[in-house]
């Protein structure tokens, strides 16, 4: 606990900067997923009621679903294209500039949905959602990177780690708000779904005065003296030449070369089994069952013999026990390490899937087992963001240099956002036609994967990107003659030495 306070005295601006990030960054999108399913009847009702005005007859019930299922994918289509443009406006702009005009869009995006009602109107509900995804496209990888690149290196899972923390955190101010006692009713839903706006709007007011990430700064814009300043503004006064040494030894190898595009990087050998890991990472997570879950928990918890009125308050339950298991993530990340929480996470899910499958099965045979079930999701989602929630993230930033970390977060955003994509559109029919029986594709990636990431995945915890990058030269050139890498730090790096 001292170290902890002595820590958070000492990195006070970069905890600040943190937590200005995880509100305009992944807590707005966890909050657009959570109050969606609140959403949900609400939606369907105004869809047809509006189109029952339009055309004076109510619409099909498959037409109705498949509006619905846009909806809640067009979030996904947007996300896509947002995310393919990341690498080209944060090398360009920088991550700053970027989270800036960001937040104009989602605010944009929020008033467009807010004013679907009156206007009687559920393409604006589409337009805003498809303007959301491109908003949340955009920032969730610069959030990523941003907060990556600020922390110094004892911190660095630590502050990853965070990004789930506001996930969930999000999550569950979204699951309260949608309760219908609050934002959640027939005539407030509205407001619920302009209330993704607010936390844009806090981000836009508060980041001007935080500064870009130092490595950035020096790497890319050579600017000494703006690097001087946010380190002192991030990481105090304090002794820092460790993160110094490692910023100027990455520099070192970048002298010759530029930010990668993503096709250079997908055709360079020496990122090769890096790239095979944040495919890993990153389909496992849209294919290991918690988007679904996400998405349609009501469906999940209605299955499981729940009414209406009960699943609201069941969801509200997952959704805190999730915030609370991402705390625990946080405080455990530094010392388990990434590739346990991986690997153990997977397999303890792929379990808990199996065993949901069983109590849905026999659901109607005791009247206790729709109770099972619940306990299930919820552990579910609990070790869902203690292990894979947050170390995924860490693991990402980790396992890439500067150079190829845009175009890297590139591939993993599209793939991460095409999957929010079919998994919402496939989801709903994949259900009626399985039932309770479609965990189990869940189940098979989970234990696919978690083999995967024990065989080939090296531990990040407490190394420099330099020693991560010689650990993958083993897997990427084996008996070749790994590339040299330069092991002194450049003399450049003597401006910096009394910050």
């Amino acid at each position: 606990m001292t170290g902890f306070l002595s820590n958070l005295v000492q990195y006070q601006g970069l905890f600040r900067m943190i937590a200005v990030l995880g509100i305009g960054g992944t807590f707005q999108i966890g909050f657009q997923i959570s109050s969606l399913t609140y959403m949900s009847q609400h939606v369907k009702a105004f869809i047809n009621e509006t189109w029952l005005e339009r055309y004076g007859y109510p619409i099909q019930q498959d037409n109705l679903l498949f509006l619905w299922s846009i909806t809640v994918s067009i979030f996904g289509i947007g996300g896509i294209l947002g995310s393919s443009g990341s690498r080209y406006l944060t090398v360009k702009y920088g991550k700053k500039k970027c989270l800036l005009c960001n937040n104009v869009l989602m605010i944009l995006a929020a008033s467009i949905m807010g004013c679907s009602k009156i206007s009687q109107s559920f393409e604006m509900i589409l337009i805003g959602r498809f303007m959301c995804g491109v908003s949340a496209g955009l920032c969730v990888p610069l959030h990523h990177q941003y907060v990556g690149e600020i922390s110094p290196r004892k911190l660095r899972g630590f502050a990853n780690s965070t990004s789930s923390f506001f996930w969930s955190l999000g999550k569950a101010v979204g699951q309260i708000s949608g309760q219908r006692e609050l934002l959640g009713s027939q005539s407030l839903w509205p407001m619920l779904m302009a209330s993704c706006g607010v936390p844009a709007l806090v981000q836009l007011v508060m980041l001007p005065s935080f500064p870009e990430s130092p490595p950035y700064l020096l790497m890319h814009k050579g600017d000494q003296e703006g690097c001087k300043k946010a380190i002192r503004q991030l990481w105090g006064e304090g002794q820092h030449q460790a993160e110094i040494d490692d910023i100027m030894k990455e520099k070192a190898t970048m002298k010759n070369t530029k930010i990668l595009s993503v096709l250079e990087l997908v055709k360079e050998p020496a990122f090769r089994w890096q790239l095979y890991m944040i495919l890993i990472l990153t389909a496992t997570i849209q294919l290991c069952g918690i988007n679904a879950i996400y998405f349609y928990t009501f469906e999940v918890l209605e299955a499981a013999g729940f009414d209406e009125k009960m699943a609201s308050y069941m969801t509200l339950s997952i959704g805190l026990s999730e915030l609370v298991a991402a705390v625990v993530c946080s405080s455990i990340i530094e010392r388990l390490g990434r590739k346990v929480l991986l690997r153990g996470g997977y397999w303890i899910m792929g379990s808990l899937l199996a065993a949901i499958t069983v109590t849905l099965s026999l659901q109607d045979w005791y009247f206790w087992m729709p109770y099972c079930s619940l306990g299930l999701i919820i552990l579910f989602t609990v070790v869902f963001a203690v292990g894979p929630g947050g170390a995924t993230v860490s693991t990402r930033v980790e396992i890439f240099k500067l150079s190829c970390r845009p175009p890297a977060f590139v591939i993993s955003a599209v793939l991460n956002w095409l999957g929010v994509f079919v998994i919402g559109t496939t989801f709903p029919f994949i259900v009626e036609r399985l039932k309770h029986f479609c965990f189990l594709i869940f189940m098979v990636v989970l234990f696919t994967s978690g083999i995967i990431i024990h065989l080939f995945l090296p531990e990040t915890k407490g190394k420099s990107i330099m020693e991560i990058t010689e650990e993958f030269n083993k897997l990427n050139f084996k008996n070749k003659r790994v590339p040299e890498t330069p092991n002194h730090v450049t003399q450049d790096y003597a401006f910096c030495t009394r910050l």
